[in-house]
């Protein structure tokens, strides 16, 4: 469908900075999604805004071209702050408003999160910045240690608010409200808006404009299936019969606590196969590993708590399995929408117990549909073969650091035509590691080749994950 320029659904229709247009278009951002529909008005106008809406929303623009629109390239102050629950997060922030700020003149974004030195970003920060993103826990460090002033922050986003305070960050918000000026705009995004978000909107918050992206998912591009089992020992064999029926290469299994769902990797683990776990009780760098596997298809199946698994950026997400049915339906219906994005079919698969029959009862009611119980796929199906994902993870001990670039590596790989640049996958690097996905049937070949090869005219250490 074609929209005229003045579509109150296009970018052009409105109050935005020329130079953000220009870069919209060249990025082929032509039609605003619905969230950024709802919010980009009021947040162009100063206003400070709640936006209630699911990871995949489109809600990083929206935030991002507000605080890009009114930022002063020419004082070189912190002028906004966006706080993420999880350096992942941050991350992809980050990467999303310099895309969306490539057209402005010398715009500088900054994270600061935990998990990496604090030396070097107290370093950046003597440079200045526009734009900081980062996580609670480490801003907060960096304002009691007076490395960073907010006294020019004309601008602060909550971005997942409701993960932050379930991931325990109430006293560290607390106390970076305390630096912030008293005159500044507040835009808080959140997927879900429970009392205690509630509570940090009327205290920091001056008559917010509400706005909210339908939740329900068209059934067309999201098939849901309910499966009735009898006790949990039949819980974990249902859900090998899923995934080998269904055989997801890219698919997540939620669990409602952090020990099931390690309980749950590693059974699936010990009957072959390839799953990860992540939830909170993990380092940073089990976190990082975790999901470059996933992310890259060198595991098939992430087993995930909803705070672990909330804020992170995955694309074609073949399946989403609920072990157990969410405690909230706002939950279930964030889980279910991690599938079937950009027109693509998704699969969702719900299992629960007689005893868990009125959450299934409140879950019609909010979708306003009935889910039909389907029958297991057959128990001989548990015979056959567990299939492996396409790719291997190779791990360079060199990153950033060593100026290691990913045309490094695929050059490494495919000078002597051995390996096919079709045979590497994504490649991802960090400040110490590299991470470089390959067919799984040329990665001994390639591991090899790492090992002999040099880069930047130095050897490093290369394993397979």
């Amino acid at each position: 469908m074609e929209f005229s320029p003045l579509s109150q659904t296009n970018f052009a229709s409105l109050k935005l900075n020329p130079a953000l247009i220009e870069n919209l278009t060249s990025l082929e951002y032509r039609e605003m999604t619905p969230i950024q529909a709802q919010s980009l008005p009021p947040i162009l106008e100063g206003r400070d805004v709640i936006a209630q809406s699911k990871t995949g929303s489109g809600k990083t623009a929206a935030f991002g071209l507000g605080l890009l629109h009114g930022v002063d390239t020419k004082t070189f102050r912190v002028q906004s702050l966006v706080l993420c629950p999880t350096r992942e997060l941050a991350d992809q922030v980050a990467q999303e408003i310099r895309r969306l700020a490539r057209t402005l003149p010398n715009i500088k974004v900054l994270t600061l999160c935990g998990g990496t030195a604090f030396g070097p970003q107290r370093g950046s920060l003597e440079h200045g910045a526009h734009i900081i993103v980062g996580t609670p826990g480490r801003v907060e460090e960096h304002l009691r240690k007076a490395t960073l002033n907010l006294e020019q922050m004309k601008m602060l986003v909550l971005d997942e608010a409701d993960r932050m305070l379930d991931m325990g960050f109430q006293a560290a918000l607390d106390a970076i409200l305390e630096y912030i000026p008293h005159t500044h705009q507040t835009l808080l995004f959140s997927a879900t808006y429970p009392e205690q978000i509630q509570s940090i909107a009327k205290r920091i918050m001056t008559r917010p404009e509400h706005v909210q992206q339908d939740t329900t998912h068209d059934s067309s591009s999201i098939l849901q299936h309910l499966y009735k089992i009898d006790n949990d020992k039949e819980r974990l064999t249902a859900l090998r019969l899923l995934l080998l029926k269904h055989r997801p290469q890219s698919a997540i299994v939620f669990c409602n606590t952090k020990l099931e769902t390690q309980e749950v990797a590693d059974a699936l683990a010990e009957t072959g196969f390839y799953v990860m776990a992540l939830h909170g009780d993990m380092q940073q760098r089990e976190r990082d590993q975790t999901m470059v596997q996933f992310s890259n298809k060198s595991v098939s199946i992430l087993v995930a708590t909803d705070v672990a698994a909330r804020g992170l950026d995955i694309d074609n997400l073949d399946a989403v399995i609920n072990y157990h049915i969410a405690r909230d339906v706002e939950v279930h219906t964030h889980r279910i929408g991690r599938t079937g994005r950009a027109g693509s079919k998704g699969l969702a698969c719900t299992l629960y117990a007689e005893k868990e029959t009125h959450k299934i009862e409140r879950l019609t009611n909010y979708l306003g549909e009935v889910m039909a119980i389907e029958t297991l796929p057959a128990i001989t199906l548990l015979q056959t073969p567990v299939y492996k994902p396409a790719m291997a993870t190779l791990q360079i001990d060199g990153g950033k650091k060593q100026k290691v670039r990913a045309g490094d590596i695929l050059g490494a790989l495919t000078n002597d035509k051995t390996i096919d640049a079709q045979q590497v996958g994504k490649i991802q690097i960090f400040e110490n590691t590299a991470y470089v996905a390959i067919k799984r049937e040329v990665v001994k070949a390639a591991l090899k080749k790492m090992t002999d090869e040099k880069l930047k005219g130095r050897s490093f250490r290369v394993r397979q994950l």
